[in-house]
């Protein structure tokens, strides 16, 4: 998939494109998703590696997928459970791309349902980046000026799309940048909580575990859609993915989101944080 510069990103930011001027896939990208959907279901496997080690904590299968003159890797999971004492589920993985369709995001890479070794699971495709966030924080790597407000929008929407999907588990590896500054998030298969802490507060506020790490700036158009969001509307994305406890646990907090960003507006300015 070609990359094209975060100009035209921040070009179609400036023209007030929604939350697409914030995606992390160009438009053109976006259009190749179905494409790449059907790639990850039906492409023959030529390579398989399983992925160990620390970083690797749910013991994912790198794979190599081959259809016509198309190469691309992947990553294939299927943790299910409990394994490392956290529920974890491949299927969230595909949850959290369909909703992050819904949303109109492009922050997560395609991903679907594929069964591999006779097992059921999720396949990603593995997109090509330059450094993980952990790496650019241990390096001290600057982000470059004409990328600054692009990238803190980009974060403050990673920290509203996990408060809606309540993923615990974001931490720096799983936060990739590209060379042009963009961002991607993977591992999703410890998110959708239903448990009272998950349902009653969020994640990312002014006062989280943390600090204060508040969703300060979001597209008008992506708080729309929060908005919309019912459970009938998620049922018919995410399917056979959430149960239904999950789906509501998603509702319930979609309307702490709204009282949030309700709060950050009348803290800042309507007009500093929704554009």
């Amino acid at each position: 998939m070609n990359k094209k510069p975060i100009i035209l990103c921040l070009a179609l930011l400036a023209l007030g494109w929604g939350t697409h001027a914030l995606a992390q896939y160009t438009p053109e990208e976006a259009a190749q998703k179905a494409q790449w959907e059907d790639f990850l279901k039906t492409a023959e496997v030529i390579g398989q590696e399983q992925l160990t080690g620390p970083e690797a904590v749910t013991n994912p299968w790198e794979l190599k997928l081959k259809k016509g003159d198309v190469i691309h890797n992947a990553l294939w999971k299927n943790v299910s459970g409990r394994p490392k004492g956290y529920i974890d589920s491949w299927k969230y993985e595909i949850a959290a791309y369909e909703m992050d369709k819904l949303l109109g995001l492009d922050l997560v890479p395609p991903t679907v349902e594929r069964r591999f070794r006779e097992d059921r699971g999720s396949c990603q495709l593995w997109e090509e980046y330059e450094m993980s966030l952990k790496t650019k924080t241990e390096k001290n790597i600057k982000t470059p000026a004409i990328k600054i407000m692009h990238w803190n929008r980009c974060t403050y929407l990673q920290r509203a799309f996990d408060n809606l999907i309540a993923n615990e588990d974001r931490h720096m590896n799983n936060l990739l940048i590209t060379k042009d500054w963009r961002i991607y998030l993977i591992d999703h298969s410890r998110s959708f909580r239903t448990s009272k802490k998950f349902t009653t507060e969020l994640l990312y506020t002014e006062k989280g575990k943390e600090g204060n790490k508040e969703m300060k700036e979001l597209p008008r158009a992506f708080v729309e859609k929060i908005k919309g969001l019912n459970f009938e509307m998620i049922k018919k994305a995410m399917g056979e993915y959430l149960t239904d406890d999950e789906i509501n646990a998603v509702l319930a907090r979609k309307e702490l989101m709204l009282a949030e960003i309700d709060r950050i507006c009348k803290k800042y300015g309507e007009d500093k944080v929704l554009y």
